[in-house]
Order: C-alpha cells, then structure tokens, then sequence
C-alpha cells in the first residue's frame, strides 16, 4: 500500500470519526429532534464514491460504535446502517448520476428507511411508541446533503483518496 493510499484512508475515516462525534455532541433541546445524521450521509456518500472500499462492513462497524456511544441495544443501528448503506451501493451508479436535488431525495428516503427500522426493532424489542419526530432528522438531512456531498467530494479531490 502506497503512502497516498494510506493518507486517503486515514482522511476517510477522519471523517466518519467527525460524523460519529457530531451524531454525540449535545444540542439544544428545541434542534435536537431536526438532528440531521451525520454519521450517515457521510456514509451514504463514501458508499456511493467508493463503493469497493467503504461499504456494508464499514456501515456495520461505524452502527456499532453509535450503538455504544449512545448506550442503545446493541447491534440496532449497525443493522439500519448496514441495509440502507446495501440499498445505496446497489444503487450507486444511478445516485452518481442524479442532479443533487433527486440525490437529496434520495438521501431523505434512506434516512427515513434508517429511522423506520431503528425504530422497528426498538418497537420489538422494548414496545418503543411511535412520534412523528421520526422524520425530522430526513428533513434535515435533505437540506444539508448538497453541502456534505460538496464539502466530501472537496476532500476527496484534495487528498486523492481513491
């Protein structure tokens, strides 16, 4: 593995990290609900660019470790990440070519489909009641896409992560 290669993983998973403290860091009790998934659309868009690189597994493990910083039951988001992130590297050649507005959509869709199954299995498992604050973070989410999408592929031009 060259260097370059090296320094563009390491950029890569940087940025999960700073997804993962971002989905963490506290916010006021009025924004909190809007909280857009950060965690995610970074992973949806490292799927949709590399998908050979950054995929199910990367989903899996980076859902784990939500799991445990958010004290959840344990494997809950590592399953959400890992389908929505399988519907998105199967449709990865048509997400790249959508203009961004269709992309956010997109986007909204999958994390609507990420908060429906978190919200299914905690339903299962702990009788969860359902709030239609369930699809704030997808509304977020479709507004701060486009920028995530500019901001990541900024990155990944800069530090030739391929």
């Amino acid at each position: 593995m060259s260097l370059q290669a090296a320094n563009g993983r390491i950029v890569v998973w940087l940025t999960l990290f700073v997804g993962l403290l971002s989905q963490i860091m506290p916010l006021p009790t009025i924004v909190e609900a809007w909280r857009p998934d950060w965690l995610l659309m970074i992973l949806i868009y490292w799927s949709i660019a590399l998908p050979h690189r950054y995929n199910i597994l990367t989903a899996w493990v980076m859902g784990l470790a939500l799991d445990i910083l958010l004290g959840a039951t344990l494997g809950v988001r590592s399953l959400a990440m890992s389908l929505v992130i399988y519907i998105a590297i199967l449709h990865c050649q048509r997400l790249r070519n959508f203009p961004k507005w269709q992309q956010s959509l997109v986007v909204m869709l999958l994390i609507a489909i990420y908060h429906l199954i978190v919200y299914w299995v905690e339903f299962v498992m702990d009788g969860a009641t359902f709030h239609a604050e369930l699809f704030l973070p997808a509304l977020s989410g479709l507004v701060f896409w486009p920028w995530i999408f500019w901001i990541l592929r900024r990155i990944r031009r800069h530090y030739k992560v391929r």
